[in-house]
């Protein structure tokens, strides 16, 4: 007997799926849209005639001399983001039926889906959300119309990712983030990567945010020459981890540009594989290389550092031979300018709080609900991102005169 998925529509729920797409006849993402408005009008009225039932019995049960009873019906007209919800709300006798799913004189619901988005921007789920409206509001939100809400985004996303940018960003880090997202009933590792920028003024920004594709240059190439289609022209320092295909990619698209291997990362795989009761010694021993006073220097203590491991781990210090050639570009700088670029604080603390507001979420339905999460997600993070990095004066400076004529 074939496994049945947990998360496939039970055949009651499908059927009336199904029966709602041949009674709004859906066809097209407007058919839908028109036809979540009328659900929406139709659970609130359902909603109301419910309360006004409760209250009256309520109110009989307290005091057996109160008398009411159910008067009609008046028009009402609500606004939400899907557009205007004509209703009926019922009336009584008495005119004391204080409605809480739409209050009196309240026409406009939209601050709900503002609430659900919110919500959404701090990483719960859709189940999540759904559940946690119904315990403040007291009224249910299915996950699909949760969905719904939160798919309005979607173009202000693809505004945003496609926005214009300034013209020089003297210092860029990509780096990417791995979370589970389900694809075809199958969950699979999707990487995030995130690009984040330091202006001239040295303000981060987060420049771009790309789902799941496999690394090779060709992708690389894709995603810088989106950046310069949007005003990108110049680089000075990018900082990344040896994703595959990236330093070619940077060579063809910016050529002037200079790669530097995140040394936060090259010391994190160093030691990987090495024993618990050695890793402060060795770690202490790798810093002694990137915080050398020049090259030559650094790469004497590199090739020190090799002979004192080499013995007990084979093999864990070829990666700085191999990639010395874009790990000593930072040499060339005060230690105030390598600590903004070799330590990726900046991008390390960003992806630390993706992590943070996502962590309810084991694993995303799609990767659109990972990019929508991802998306509001960093305003939440960048909110505090109002002043410029530590001594950016003197960075500004140092930058200016290693790579003369090209601040903007």
């Amino acid at each position: 007997m074939p496994r049945k998925s947990k998360n496939a529509i039970p055949d009651e729920k499908k059927e009336l799926l199904l029966n709602l797409i041949e009674m709004y006849e859906i066809k097209t993402t407007a058919d839908l849209q028109g036809a979540l408005k009328d659900l929406l009008g139709g659970t609130i009225q359902t909603m109301l005639e419910q309360e006004i039932n409760e209250q009256i019995k309520a109110k009989e049960e307290a005091d057996p001399e109160y008398n009411d009873s159910r008067n009609g019906f008046k028009d009402k007209t609500l606004r939400s983001s899907m557009g205007e919800i004509p209703i009926r709300v019922p009336q009584d006798r008495n005119s004391d039926f204080e409605p809480k799913v739409v209050p009196k004189y309240r026409r406009d619901i939209s601050q709900i889906e503002g609430k659900i988005i919110a919500m959404y921007a701090r990483g719960m789920s859709t189940r999540q959300i759904s559940d946690q409206v119904k315990d403040i509001y007291g009224f249910e939100v299915s996950e699909g119309l949760v969905t719904e809400i939160t798919n309005q985004l979607l173009p202000e996303i693809e505004a945003w990712q496609k926005r214009p940018l300034s013209g020089v960003y003297p210092i860029v880090f990509i780096d990417a983030v791995v979370f589970n997202v389900r694809e075809n009933n199958v969950i699979r590792k999707q990487a995030a990567y995130i690009i984040l920028g330091i202006s001239e003024e040295g303000h981060k920004e987060v420049l771009s945010i790309t789902i799941g594709e496999a690394e090779s240059a060709k992708f690389w190439l894709s995603v810088l020459n989106e950046l310069k289609n949007r005003g990108l022209k110049d680089i000075f320092v990018l900082c990344a981890d040896g994703l595959s295909g990236i330093k070619e990619a940077i060579a063809a698209a910016y050529p002037m540009t200079e790669y530097q291997r995140c040394i936060v990362h090259v010391v994190r795989n160093t030691l990987r594989y090495v024993a618990d009761k050695d890793k402060k010694a060795f770690a202490k021993d790798l810093k002694t290389i990137y915080h050398a006073p020049d090259e030559e220097q650094g790469y004497a203590r590199m090739q020190a550092v090799t002979q004192v491991w080499e013995k007990k781990y084979p093999g864990c210090m070829r990666r700085w031979a191999d990639n010395w050639d874009v790990i000593s570009p930072m040499f060339k700088f005060s230690a105030v300018v390598r600590k903004v670029i070799y330590t990726t604080n900046a991008i390390e603390s960003l992806n630390s709080g993706y992590r943070r507001l996502n962590r309810a979420r084991s694993v995303f339905p799609s990767g659109t609900a990972l990019l929508k999460a991802l998306y509001l997600a960093t305003f939440e993070l960048t909110k505090k991102w109002t002043l410029p990095v530590r001594n950016w004066g003197m960075v500004h400076n140092e930058l200016a005169i290693m790579y003369p004529g090209r601040m903007e």
